[in-house]
Parts: C-alpha cells; sequence; structure tokens
C-alpha cells in the first residue's frame, strides 16, 4: 500500500506543474492585464505602462513564470497584484466555505445516491422512476436549479438564508443552514450519477452465483444486498464518487456567486476579470492539489476493497 502511495504522489508532482503552466499561459492570453483593471479604462497609456513595470507584466511571460515557480517551490505563492494581500492568506480563509460546500455536497449525493441505487437494482417501478430521475437530474443546470431553491425556500417559505456564508466556529447552527440551499444546488446531479451506476453495479453483483447461494442458504435479503452485493459493487461506484467530487469543484464556480459564498470559485472568477495571475495561479494549485488528494484516498480506498489494486 505505500508503495501505491509513493507512486501516486510522484505522479501529481508533473501534474500540478502542467496545470500551472497551463493555467498561466491561458490567462495571459485573455485580453487586457492587471494594470488595465487596476487603473480603469480612463488611465493614459503613460499610466499603464509605468503600472505594467511595477507589476512586472513588461517582463517576457517565461520570467514571469519562473518568477512565481521559485517561490511556489519555497511555499510563496507571491501578493495579488490588484489589492497587495499575500496569495496564501487570502485563499486560506476562502478554502473553508469551499470544502464545506464540497465535501456536504458530496457527502448527501453518496448517501441518496447509493440508497436510490440499491433500491432500484431491485428492479420494478422504483428502478424505472431512478432512471427518469438521474435524467432529470443530470439535465438541471446548477443556476437554475439554485435559483428556484433560493425563490421557494429563501423568499416565499423564509426557511433558509438566500444568500451568505456563516463560518462554523462562529456559529455551528447558522454554517449549516447557510449551506443547505448550495449543498442541494450541487449535490442533485452528483446524486443522479451515483444513483444510475450504484443500480446498474449492485443489480449486476446480485445476478452473480455467490448471490443465489447466499439466498439458498437462507441469509436475509437485506444482509445479502448490502453486505455482500454493495460491498462487491462498491469499486465502480467509488470511481464515480471520485469523479463527482473532481466535477464538483467546477460546479462550486456557480454555485458560489448565486448564493454569494466566498469561496475558491467564486475567488477564481474574480481573478479571472482583474487578470491576477498571482491568484490564478494559487487558485489553480489548490485546485490540483484537492484534485491529486481526492485521487489518492480513492486509490488507497481502491486498495482496501480489493488487494489486487495494491499491485498496480
Amino acid at each position: 500500500m505505500l508503495k501505491l502511495i509513493l507512486r501516486r504522489l510522484a505522479w501529481s508532482i508533473p501534474l500540478v506543474l502542467v496545470a500551472s503552466v497551463v493555467s498561466f499561459a491561458l490567462v495571459a492570453l485573455l485580453p487586457g492585464d492587471a494594470a488595465r483593471s487596476l487603473l480603469g479604462p480612463n488611465a493614459t497609456a503613460d499610466q499603464l505602462e509605468a503600472a505594467r513595470q511595477e507589476l512586472g507584466l513588461d517582463r517576457p511571460l517565461w520570467v514571469q513564470y519562473w518568477n512565481w515557480l521559485s517561490g511556489a517551490l519555497h511555499g510563496d505563492l507571491g501578493s495579488s497584484l490588484i489589492n497587495r494581500q499575500p496569495v496564501a492568506g487570502q485563499l486560506g480563509d476562502r478554502l473553508g466555505p469551499s470544502l464545506s460546500l464540497i465535501i456536504g455536497a458530496v457527502l448527501v449525493a453518496t448517501a441518496v445516491g447509493v440508497l436510490m441505487g440499491v433500491r432500484a437494482a431491485r428492479r420494478g417501478a422504483v428502478g424505472r422512476l431512478v432512471q427518469a430521475g438521474s435524467i432529470i437530474g443530470l439535465a438541471l443546470p446548477d443556476f437554475w436549479l439554485g435559483l428556484v431553491l433560493v425563490v421557494v425556500f429563501a423568499v416565499k417559505l423564509a426557511a433558509f438564508p438566500p444568500t451568505g456564508y456563516i463560518p462554523l466556529g462562529q456559529d455551528p447552527a447558522g454554517w449549516l443552514n447557510s449551506l443547505v440551499l448550495p449543498v442541494i444546488t450541487l449535490a442533485m446531479p452528483a446524486t443522479a450519477t451515483i444513483a444510475r451506476q450504484a443500480r446498474d453495479a449492485v443489480s449486476a453483483a446480485l445476478d452473480q452465483t455467490y448471490v443465489r447461494t447466499l439466498r439458498a442458504a437462507g441469509v436475509p435479503e437485506l444482509s445479502v444486498v448490502y453486505r455482500h452485493a454493495l460491498k462487491n459493487a462498491a469499486v465502480p461506484v467509488l470511481t464515480v464518487i471520485g469523479m463527482v467530487f473532481v466535477g464538483a469543484l467546477g460546479g462550486t464556480v456557480a454555485v458560489e456567486f448565486i448564493f454569494a459564498i466566498p469561496g475558491l470559485g467564486s475567488t477564481a472568477v474574480q481573478a479571472t476579470s482583474a487578470h491576477d495571475l498571482p491568484l490564478i495561479q494559487g487558485v489553480v494549485v489548490y485546485f490540483t492539489l484537492i484534485v491529486v488528494a481526492v485521487n489518492l484516498l480513492v486509490d488507497v480506498a481502491y486498495g482496501y476493497l480489493n488487494p489486487r489494486a495494491r499491485l498496480s
């Protein structure tokens, strides 16, 4: 297992490097720059040139990237070009809201999706209902669903706050209350995806010979389904859960914007519009490290569920 973890960590190094290079190049290709965003549209050419020199934007792109990379390798992600605040400090404050949203959505989607999928694996009307529900859940756009939830549960019923985020340490009940609507919004398509995968995997496991043997031996049906069939179907379901977690990183952009959550997704949008390269690079590094951590956890879970995976 230790060798598996070390191999995955070794592969993560070029992944982080490639992600940082690609993001740096793509943002540099966008029209405009941080000097224009900082000084506004009425700035003169001389003012823009002086700001570019002060910010280091007059240097070649590869020099700018090398300077950023040299600092990042020493744990310094630089300072924002717009507000001159350390990037690590800004993103550290925004990591908690994003992780709260993503982890909450994945947990809800996993619990509901697996239960729905297991129930649907036993076929019948419930299976057809899950099939239809999964198609609807995947088709609903995040921004539309979020707006509908705000109108119904925040405006009309006043059951939850429409926007905002309360830190867990400040008010645990308020923290939970502020996450209900955004978590549901982010979890809806993920639930549909997990439910379909769980249904297919458990259905295939229930058709195996060992299941018929267990039933013939008088093992209770719940034990057959949840203790034996679900465990053997866990690997493909776990794969989808890992993909859902990674996909939720992109979903946070729209959800955080709708519910005014100060997370990494909304920060990425603001930094991109301002051409704030150090802040964008910091978000990319955080997102990439989260992806690496999730993939590593999935690989470890593979090794636990299937010992043969430890040798791959």
